[in-house]
């Protein structure tokens, strides 16, 4: 599109779904890069509306529901808040971020399809669906698992294989498994409304070759599915949690949540513009009272129907098939909407080299990183984006997440701006000084400076955010060799001119970094702004050395990032650990349960509370610790086999349950008086089978 022609923006973020909290992989993939964008654009003046929201009416949302037992509503009420607080707090900048359990989302969706359907587009169709005769209900694609036809992969969605990525169709899958009960479905004929994507299929190619400066991975897919040709797709589901289908015969039916998530864009612009025409649903005629206020204050339509508008959809590859074939053909069969200019999707983000798992908790989420890294939100901004996943699959790690903040942040990016403000504050009591007389070497870093905004610029607009980042990053390294090669702090013995000359080019860095750091690290670019005490420039004003005017004061200096430590880094690392044990011992067999016994014969045990008093290593032995335990009745001793698993020295104080009269047996000529109650993992580890408060010794376990 000629940017002379843009007028306006509207930028949009994938919807996350409400069924858990936003994890490092979204942030990646979708919400940073679009805030980055969003942020660059206000920074030039341009008029921008940045709209997201919460998907609330996917199968996840209901398959969350039944697993933690409430209702749909009570999971997108709940995740919709942590989400949208966690974004707020991550300064992710969304004019909006709204919900699609919103009225005016409700009948934009409904209204959007009641068009479709007059104008003919929908073919309705009886088909075979899968059905589930034990849950009595129809299957939507999520509630069907089974093998992939195309990866082989045992775990395949009835929409979609996670593992190569491949769209599917539910009747796609080989041995298809109800996920509502476990049994095999049966093929049953139900009535839906299909979107012909066929009959677009040429209007859609040209669309698609149109765009040839897409992302590989995103113009790829396009090509790949046209050239195996569109087939028509259902627009409408079996279920009970959704959008009703606003037309006669389809009781029981909802909107697809393709259909009506990507219309979530456009009601939150509705919504960002108090954009209200209808005010209550009538459940019995099923349809919406029109009231008579129609307002609309930042003229919505604008943003989703002028020519002059340039639509961007920022998306993980996911989605991409729903965003550059379903939706285009949607709003091609509308006939009133603009479609994306572009649609950069990036690749999957992996979790210290494993792919990131909300089922098993293979993440790291965006809530427990804002509480256990209070005030390091521009560090994983940072380090995010630094390792993008722009063209491919990229990794994650924590060590990589310490070194990043300790040898880029720290040594490179908050070495400078100290270093400038601390002498500027010792030597001119924090007011810039005067440029004295410009040198060649101060001339050439003048003209590299204002180079940097349209390289930064550039890299931006053609979505190459790692990039623009490096360049940032660079603006800081060319003010970190300034310093080095000129050395202030030597010269002011002898030139109390040319450190004036030195700071002022110094500090118009700085000021030049706070305002190209700004879409990349908000806080970081706020901090600097209180320490330059530097605000209302824009990006236009960048590249430029008069910034900061002479006699200007500037605040006290602080750190703009501090090093993160090992122990920090340990306790993430140990949290994954922890997770990855969990899954392993979900996925492995319990032993068999032993022979039934009778009552009297577990009654004939007599288990105590004891506290371990003392402790010591049997010798020439590897498992065996004698230990003295204070039953409540004596102290005994008892031998016991966990010398491999805890050390004497720790154990002692210890509460434990323990057998008091299973008959003495000698153990390496010790006379063993008891049985400590031990619990075994399936990796063999041990641990006391205790009391979780202090009770009192010889208290009866029963």
């Amino acid at each position: 599109m000629d940017n002379s022609k843009i007028k306006r923006y509207t930028v949009t973020a994938a919807l996350p779904y409400t069924n858990g909290p936003v994890h490092i992989g979204h942030l990646a993939g979708v919400y940073i890069p679009a805030d980055i964008y969003a942020r660059y654009l206000r920074s030039n003046k341009r008029d921008v509306k940045f709209v997201c929201g919460s998907d609330e009416n996917g199968v996840p949302i209901t398959l969350k529901a039944k697993r933690e037992g409430v209702s749909p509503q009570e999971i997108v009420d709940k995740y919709h808040k942590i989400i949208g607080d966690s974004f707020k707090e991550f300064g992710v900048s969304f004019d909006i971020y709204h919900r699609t359990s919103s009225l005016t989302h409700h009948h934009t969706a409904s209204d959007f399809f009641e068009t479709l359907y007059k104008k003919g587009v929908f073919e309705e169709e009886v088909t075979e669906q899968y059905y589930d005769e034990s849950a009595k209900q129809f299957l939507a694609d999520r509630y069907i698992t089974g093998t992939c036809p195309k990866c082989g992969n045992e775990n395949a969605y009835g929409d979609q294989c996670e593992n190569c990525g491949s769209t599917l169709n539910a009747t796609d899958l080989i041995n298809p498994k109800s996920t509502l009960s476990g049994d095999q479905p049966i093929l049953k004929e139900t009535k839906n409304w299909f979107l012909p994507l066929d009959k677009y299929e040429d209007r859609l190619r040209a669309y698609i070759e149109s765009h040839k400066e897409w992302r590989p991975n995103v113009y790829g897919q396009c090509q790949s599915w046209l050239n195996a040709g569109l087939q028509p797709r259902a627009m409408t589901r079996d279920l009970d949690w959704g959008i009703r289908v606003p037309v006669r015969g389809a009781e029981g039916k909802v909107l697809y949540v393709w259909f009506d998530a990507p219309i979530g864009y456009i009601s939150a612009t509705k919504e960002l513009c108090d954009y209200a025409k209808l005010d209550v649903w009538n459940p019995k005629a099923e349809e919406y009272y029109i009231s008579n206020v129609e307002t609309d204050k930042c003229g919505w339509e604008e943003y989703w129907k002028d020519e002059d508008t340039k639509l961007v959809h920022f998306i993980g590859k996911d989605n991409i098939v729903f965003h550059c074939i379903i939706f285009p053909a949607m709003l091609m069969a509308h006939g009133d909407y603009i479609l994306a200019d572009n649609v950069p999707a990036n690749e999957f983000l992996n979790l210290e080299g494993q792919k990131i798992s909300t089922s098993k908790n293979w993440a790291v989420w965006l809530n427990e990183y804002l509480r256990e890294f209070e005030g390091k939100q521009d560090v994983l901004r940072y380090v995010l984006t630094a390792t993008a996943p722009e063209t491919k699959d990229n990794d994650f790690t924590w060590k990589d997440f310490q070194a990043r903040n300790n040898n880029e942040l720290v040594a490179i990016l908050g070495n400078f701006v100290n270093r400038v403000v601390v002498l500027t504050h010792k030597y001119f009591n924090g007011a810039v000084p005067t440029v004295m007389e410009i040198l060649p070497e101060d001339q050439a870093v003048i003209d590299d400076l204002a180079t940097y905004p349209a390289k930064i610029s550039a890299s931006i607009e053609n979505y190459r955010f790692r990039e623009a980042l490096s360049e940032v990053m660079n603006v800081a390294r060319l003010g970190n060799k300034y310093l080095a090669e000129t050395e202030p702090w030597k010269v002011i013995k002898t030139d109390e001119d040319r450190v004036r000359t030195i700071l002022n080019i110094a500090l118009q860095i700085a000021a030049n970094i706070q305002i190209l750091i700004e879409p990349f690290l908000p806080f970081t670019a706020e901090k600097l702004m209180k320490m330059l005490r530097n605000g209302g420039h824009t990006w236009e004003d960048a590249g430029s050395v008069n910034l900061l005017k002479r006699g200007h004061e500037i605040g006290e200096g602080e750190l703009l990032f501090d090093k993160i430590e090992d122990a920090a880094i340990d306790f993430q690392i140990e949290k994954l650990n922890q997770s990855k044990a969990n899954n392993s011992a979900a996925n492995v067999e319990a032993i068999p349960a032993k022979e039934n016994i009778q009552f009297d014969d577990f009654t004939a045990m007599d288990i105590r509370v004891a506290t371990i008093v003392a402790a010591e290593k049997v010798e020439k032995t590897k498992k065996l610790l004698k230990l003295t335990v204070n039953t409540g009745i004596d102290e005994r001793t008892v031998v016991s086999g966990i010398a491999e698993h805890y050390k004497p020295e720790d154990i002692i104080g210890t509460q434990v349950s323990i057998i008091v009269n299973l008959a003495p047996r000698e153990i390496k000529g010790i006379l063993s008086q008891g049985m400590i109650l031990m619990a075994e993992n399936s990796e063999g580890k041990l641990t006391f089978v205790a009391p979780t408060q202090k009770f009192e010794e010889g208290s009866v376990i029963r």
